[in-house]
């Protein structure tokens, strides 16, 4: 099924919600960050919604302020990864806990130009020819889809929580790696922005 394969793609790839997932993990812990992972069915409704109305009527300059926004973003998250990496703190006081943290993958995502394209170029093509046949077959195509994409980003919070578990110079050394993700990532949207 093309949804589930997307998804698997979408949840294995470097992107920013992965790299703001790894950032959480190092800094709070898998099971605060846990939640996190349930991010799109937040954030994608409003998009899913938004692309299906208006699909393929977008301005064209729309992805670049959302690249633009979500390059600043990345960058504020990627520095505040880099002062508790240098201030050498493994772990956040438990009143930073999940409800905040789901609300900044929330955000993070919603500023992720991938759940627009994604919705825009695949999802809500196959959505719409499958809702022409049966509005069932769309809801399979629309549930499968996030099934698999929850599903890889919760593994992808649990394989980062397995090496932070390893020692609190390997959790450090995690909250380094994601600065640098979350910086890199931040430059690259900006610069895609500008162009």
């Amino acid at each position: 099924m093309v949804a589930v394969g997307f998804a698997f793609a979408a949840g294995v790839q470097p992107g920013p919600l992965q790299a703001f997932l790894l950032a959480q993990v190092a800094a709070r812990g898998w099971a605060r960050t846990l939640p996190a992972a349930c991010a799109p069915l937040l954030s994608d409704g409003p998009i899913a919604i938004a692309v299906l109305l208006v699909l393929k009527r977008l301005p064209s300059g729309m992805e670049r302020v959302l690249r633009g926004a979500g390059g600043l973003l990345l960058l504020w998250l990627a520095w505040s990864a880099f002062r508790e990496w240098r201030a050498g703190r493994q772990s956040r006081p438990a009143t930073g806990g999940t409800p905040g943290t789901l609300l900044q993958a929330v955000l993070v995502n919603l500023l992720n130009p991938n759940p627009y394209l994604g919705w825009t170029l695949v999802l809500g093509p196959l959505v719409l020819k499958a809702w022409q046949q049966s509005a069932a077959g769309a809801v399979v195509i629309v549930a499968a889809f996030y099934v698999t994409i929850v599903t890889m980003l919760a593994l992808n919070v649990l394989a980062f929580g397995l090496l932070r578990s390893l020692g609190p110079r390997v959790a450090r050394g995690l909250i380094l790696a994601s600065a640098i993700m979350l910086s890199a990532l931040g430059a690259y949207q900006l610069t895609a922005a500008a162009r």
